[in-house]
């Protein structure tokens, strides 16, 4: 059996993915990939994703230089989540957020609303080519 279909993808082909820094263990993104993405992530050990607005395989990087070097790929135990392994490229410490922060993951709830805990590495506008 090829290892691409033991995913269980979704009704649309895509399967959920969580990129998770290597060294500090930060989860830095969710995204989407469809086998193409996951077989070219394989290959090239880059991230590649699936842009559901776009509707086309996006190079992690490809616009920001914020590419994200594959370590390692692994897939939970219900074969519907992928988790990526990754050294966020591009700028110290990594942007992997296009909002120019480490990780997307920087709102926190706190007393009662959602509150920014991350600070803007890189303004977005002086990111994106």
């Amino acid at each position: 059996m090829n290892w691409l279909d033991e995913v269980k993808w979704d009704a649309q082909g895509l399967v959920p993915v969580i990129a998770q820094e290597l060294g500090s263990g930060d989860v830095l993104m969710f995204a989407w990939m469809n086998r193409e993405a996951l077989q070219k992530t394989a290959e090239l050990g880059q991230a590649v994703y699936f842009s559901r607005s776009r509707g086309k395989l996006w190079f992690k990087g490809e616009t920001s230089g914020h590419v994200q070097t594959v370590h390692d790929i692994r897939l939970d135990c219900d074969n519907d989540v992928v988790l990526l392994k990754v050294t966020q490229l591009g700028h110290e410490p990594g942007i992997a957020c296009h909002t120019g922060r480490h990780s997307c993951f920087f709102q926190r709830y706190q007393d009662g609303r959602w509150q920014a805990v991350e600070p803007v590495l890189k303004d977005p506008e002086s990111i994106y080519r």
